[in-house]
């Protein structure tokens, strides 16, 4: 597919930057932000919540629960005893995932607890719903052990054709994903981690295109080194980024082989110490400033701001600079900020700004791919197939300068994004139900259309209600 760049047509931080209005501007995205919140408080209890369970088989009259219940339902069970393979074919399984969380980091709210989480991990479903058609199930834990999450969720494997963790913190998601991978045959996915990474890899190789850069030729500071940077570095040096090339920075300074507190503390902080070891080959020692300085490029995902970055430490960035300040709900800079500072591109986490770096762009449709083939694990190079494929999906309708990634509205990216990782779970041989990328692509937009279809239908019979006017 050609590739068709076109200049920034201009938007909300090019006119700040021209007017010189910045405080002003800061004052109404504030106020924009807010709004959310209040609609959420009226709302969340109007409807309890996001999410219910309905029959997906008919129900012609009260004989048929002899069928779907007792005593038809023994002859099903007699034949999964018989061959465990056919739950799949028997019941939801195929198409059920459990989202599983201890409530530890939610948001950017912290360590709120598991009933406080609730209401992200039923969001969570209802988008795996409607944009990728995957049947979602919220487990809130309270289980800050964990070895004792880990013992839970492998306990889960017989109900779910797979797992995604959500906002546990940092080490130990780590730690989990690595031992629920090891001992469980369904994938097991941390979003916050290789979510926002996909996502990070699609939009990076869109913005060096535009550039004229090579992802392999870059220098990248990576600010804040906590599940997304830390998976995000898995997969750029995966996808071909040199580790002598990335310098990373927590909030100690960055990353290196000198890092005595790092290393004291390398039994919990792995991933941490391996990123001191193998990347920042100039050694370079300091703080966020010096991380920037003489960078094409700059990932952070650290603390909300604004004014984690100064934005004159963008200044000593390289030519035709490239952000992605993700942290939310204010990133570490604001955007026009950035661009007065010659940043040339900036992507943020929030949907009011161009660029959004969002994880939704990327989990339906990975896991509607992993589910139709019955994928093992989700392996880094599925995950990079995914990205490649989101790029594209940009890439079709014309890249600018504030459009590196497609937007939500195109619902057809999750279908292509599924074909894309299960035909790599295929290639890999990590797939126990192979099938080509035609069928898995008629298949996705089968599921993710009924599903879409589904929910208009009881809000025009009125089953789901329109919300009253506030």
């Amino acid at each position: 597919m050609e590739t068709r760049i076109q200049r920034s047509a201009g938007g909300p931080s090019d006119t700040a930057q021209a007017s010189g209005k910045a405080p002003a501007a800061e004052q109404q995205m504030i106020a924009k932000a807010s709004k959310p919140a209040r609609e959420a408080l009226r709302l969340h209890p109007l409807y309890h919540g996001k999410i219910q369970m309905l029959p997906k088989c008919p129900i012609r009259g009260l004989d048929d629960f002899a069928i779907w219940y007792t005593p038809g339902v023994a002859a099903a069970c007699s034949a999964i005893q018989a061959r465990p393979d056919l739950v799949y074919d028997y019941t939801n399984k195929a198409n059920t995932i459990a989202i599983v969380t201890n409530g530890t980091r939610v948001l950017g709210l912290g360590d709120i607890g598991p009933e406080a989480g609730l209401p992200v991990m039923e969001g969570k479903a209802l988008l795996f719903k409607y944009l990728g058609g995957v049947d979602a199930i919220p487990i809130c834990l309270r289980a800050r052990d964990p070895d004792l999450v880990v013992q839970v969720t492998t306990a889960l494997e017989p109900s779910f054709g797979g797992i995604n963790l959500e906002d546990i913190a940092q080490p130990d998601c780590f730690h989990i994903l690595d031992a629920l991978r090891s001992r469980m045959s369904i994938p097991v996915w941390h979003d916050d981690q290789q979510g926002s990474a996909t996502v990070v890899l699609a939009g990076l190789r869109n913005a060096l295109d535009i550039v004229g850069k090579r992802l392999d030729g870059v220098r990248i500071a990576m600010i804040g080194v906590g599940a997304a940077n830390v998976a995000t570095y898995r997969l750029l040096t995966a996808a071909g980024v040199p580790p002598g090339s990335i310098v990373a920075c927590d909030s100690k300074g960055t990353l290196h082989s000198g890092r005595k507190d790092v290393e004291a503390e390398q039994v919990r902080f792995f991933d941490k110490w391996r990123i001191c070891r193998e990347s920042n080959g100039e050694g370079l020692v300091g703080g966020i400033a010096e991380a920037l300085r003489g960078a094409d490029v700059a990932i952070a995902f650290s603390a909300s701001g604004p004014g984690i970055i100064d934005p004159a430490w963008l200044k000593g960035m390289r030519k035709d600079a490239i952000l992605f300040a993700c942290a939310n709900p204010v990133p570490e800079v604001w955007p026009w900020a950035a661009l007065e500072a010659g940043v040339r591109i900036v992507a943020t986490g929030r949907s009011d700004f161009p660029n959004q770096v969002n994880n939704s762009l990327a989990f339906p449709g990975i896991f509607r791919g992993v589910l139709d083939v019955r994928a093992r694990t989700v392996s880094e190079a599925m995950v990079i197939a995914a990205a490649d494929t989101l790029a594209e999906a940009a890439r079709a309708s014309g890249l600018r300068e504030d459009r590196i990634l497609p937007g939500m509205d195109d619902w057809q990216v999750a279908a292509r994004i599924a074909a894309a990782t299960g035909v790599a779970a295929v290639r890999e041989g990590l797939a126990a139900h192979p099938v080509d990328a035609d069928g898995l692509f008629q298949s996705a937009c089968q599921t993710i259309s009924a599903a879409r279809e589904a929910t208009q239908v009881l809000m025009r019979a009125g089953l789901i209600a329109a919300p009253p006017e506030a």
